[in-house]
């Protein structure tokens, strides 16, 4: 692999759009939620929430199929297969008539963004390493934020002037255009002699050199336990801010808000990760993101919401921490297994997001009448997250000392 390469701002905003169609499709429908189980006739509570879940499933099992693909046969070719079953996933959504059609429509719509995602993370490692490679990662991360930023008041926008179709319709659009970009400007970054033949053993050879990276093995997990977390806020938050505090109107400014801070502090990562580099950034921002947890439980245990504003505080530290900890641990788990990207990326976003799932509608389950679940599965996950990362680090220091004895 050549040396980091100048950053290209077009490359930065074309990598992070392939990204964002993700964080549109799971974002920009929450306005929307208790419309469209309304509308199909749903009468379980937990429904909505599995219309966000859901689409994380496909993005599991998607990024399990495109990394080896895309290794044996070239980064754009997957993008197009990716965004051609996202277009069809998307009509299924608009023509569902149940539930069950519905959560098919979402877990196909996974799957088909699971090749844009992959492949974009796959390009950046393709190109960059290291804690440059953790900076770029960052700013693109950045751009990505500005999504759930917009995502549901365009989302409410929408459904006050149209109705909830015309949302699928916009995400359908949207990746169109991005496709096309895509085709038109970014060159094949999988060389000819780094192809790997394509078979049944690819995967599982791929497997087995990865199984040899215990630091890439452990960060995986870390995400996993983070990514779950993070996945009960997005299933739940419209049951806390508009079932729970009853703000309705004001749920996509508050959800924007927060996502703010995430992209503020992904900035900042971008910045400060060159000077005090990717571990040590991460590593804070998880002990922050645990002990803050911690506080919230220890104070309002047993007892009813706090008021909106202890609400916010305490959801704002959390969430700016997330924009230290997903770029840094994704560019921590990527760096020992630059040589497999494309089915390194794949296994590890399928492992983390597969535990993220099962995390994320269990504790959702239980954030019915107050937000605590929340802040104990932020707490629980995060401790555990940093017993790994301390025995990453000095899993890391031993290696080090090896290969300079």
């Amino acid at each position: 692999m050549k040396e980091n390469q100048p950053v290209k701002l077009s490359f930065v905003a074309l990598m992070a759009s392939l990204m964002a169609i993700v964080a549109l499709a799971i974002d920009a429908i929450l306005p929307a939620i208790s419309t469209i189980t309304s509308d199909i006739n749903s009468v379980d509570a937990n429904d909505g929430k599995q219309l966000i879940t859901m689409i994380f499933l496909g993005l599991g099992f998607g990024q399990l199929v495109f990394g080896p693909l895309s290794d044996s046969f070239g980064r754009k070719p997957i993008v197009y297969i990716g965004f051609s079953i996202f277009v069809i996933a998307s009509l299924i959504c608009v023509v569902s008539p149940s539930m069950e059609l519905m959560i098919i429509g979402r877990v196909l719509q996974g799957i088909g963004l699971a090749a844009p995602r992959t492949i974009a993370i796959t390009i950046i490692r393709d190109t960059y390493k290291g804690d440059f490679m953790a900076k770029i990662m960052s700013f693109i991360t950045t751009i990505f934020i500005l999504v759930p930023v917009v995502a549901p008041l365009m989302g409410k926008f929408i459904l006050n002037h149209y109705n909830w179709t015309g949302i699928f319709y916009v995400q359908l659009v949207i990746a169109i255009l991005v496709g096309f970009w895509f085709w038109k400007k970014q060159p094949e970054t999988l060389k000819p002699e780094h192809k790997i033949k394509f078979n049944k053993l690819v995967f599982i050879d791929g497997l087995k050199e990865l199984l040899k990276h215990k630091i890439s093995i452990g960060f995986t997990i870390v995400s996993g336990f983070i990514s779950g977390a993070f996945i009960v806020y997005l299933s739940a938050s419209q049951v806390i801010f508009e079932n729970q505090y009853g703000l309705i109107d004001e749920f996509p400014y508050i959800f924007a808000g927060l996502a703010t801070g995430v992209g503020l502090a992904t900035f900042l990562n971008g910045n400060l990760v060159m000077k005090l580099g990717m571990w040590r950034l991460s590593f804070i921002a998880i002990c922050v993101f645990s002990f803050n947890a911690l506080i919230y439980v220890l104070l309002f245990w047993n007892t009813n919401n706090p008021s909106l504003e202890v609400l916010l505080v305490f959801m704002a530290i959390q969430f700016f921490t997330i924009g230290f900890i997903f770029g840094n641990i994704r560019a921590i788990t990527m760096e020992p297994i630059g040589h497999i990207a494309g089915i390194g990326a794949a296994i590890t976003g399928f492992v983390s997001t597969i535990m993220a799932v099962p995390i994320a509608n269990f504790i959702g389950s239980f954030v019915t009448n107050t937000a605590l679940p929340l802040f104990l599965g932020f707490t629980v996950f995060g401790m555990l997250s940093l017993a790994i990362f301390i025995y990453m680090k000095r899993l890391s220091k031993r290696e080090f000392i090896k290969l300079n004895a």
